[in-house]
């Protein structure tokens, strides 16, 4: 996990099978499905409900014996089941488009120091933060924003 991620996981338990909660230095706490996670060969083991409820911290990651969840991941997945934008669907956002700290801020028209809080979930990413880069990428503006967004067909052929 990297050292400037900013949310320290705090505690975690073991819920239900393959549900975790986690509380996060920034108040927030998520149920945590990892039913997807638990499927993969490396996970084999902890599959076993007796085992999976031995979840705990260590150097600020999630672990079973020798096997760990990364903190930054979790917190990512904590927030996107909740409904809410990840600091790696932002990431993502970013790379599918090429774009750099300063061309991301250029495109939405906040200082590059907050593309990076956004980036390292330093900060929470805003709805309409959120929403404009969707909107930024359907349009992909140059220079002067476009004063109405494509219709169904001319987003089908920009897209084919």
């Amino acid at each position: 996990m990297s050292e400037f991620f900013y949310p320290k996981i705090k505690s975690v338990i073991a819920l239900t099978s393959w549900t975790v909660r986690t509380v996060w230095s920034t108040g927030e706490s998520f149920d945590v499905d990892l039913a997807k996670q638990m499927k993969l060969k490396a996970f084999a083991e902890i599959r076993k409900p007796e085992i999976f409820k031995t979840v705990h911290l260590q150097y600020g990651c999630i672990e079973w014996f020798d096997t760990e969840l990364g903190a930054d991941n979790v917190y990512a997945w904590g927030k996107e089941q909740s409904g809410e934008v990840s600091h790696q669907m932002f990431e993502t956002w970013m790379t599918r488009n090429g774009l750099s700290l300063t061309t991301a801020a250029e495109s939405l028209g906040v200082s590059r120091r907050m593309i990076s809080y956004y980036k390292t979930a330093t900060k929470p990413i805003p709805r309409a933060i959120w929403l404009a880069c969707l909107g930024w990428e359907i349009t992909k503006p140059k220079k002067a924003l476009p004063k109405t967004l494509p219709s169904i067909k001319e987003y089908a052929s920009l897209h084919a």
